[in-house]
């Protein structure tokens, strides 16, 4: 299992959390027994305040799967996916 770092942006007017039912919807979504679906563990996850950015650490086995899983938020913004390592796992290599 690999780990990844993601990133979705969107402006305030198109703020999913606005909306009552597409922020019960995407809350379903990130749910770990949705994630589970899509091959995914969910380690962590927060939205910056007042920036309409959030932040998510995934396990998955390829990008792909984290990429399926995120498209619903590319409706409001763009998603970043990029591949990322524990901190001790870059302290055994000897370096980033």
């Amino acid at each position: 299992m690999s780990l990844f770092v993601v990133r979705h942006q969107h402006d305030a007017n198109t703020c999913p959390a606005k909306d009552p039912g597409m922020g019960a919807m995407l809350l379903k979504h990130l749910s770990p027994s949705n994630a589970r679906k899509f091959g995914i563990t969910i380690h962590g996850d927060g939205v910056l305040d007042g920036k309409h950015t959030l932040f998510m650490i995934l396990e998955a086995e390829e990008a792909s799967q984290v990429e399926s899983f995120m498209r619903p938020f590319e409706q409001a913004g763009p998603v970043e996916v990029w591949p990322a390592s524990e901190c001790e796992t870059v302290v055994e290599r000897g370096g980033c």
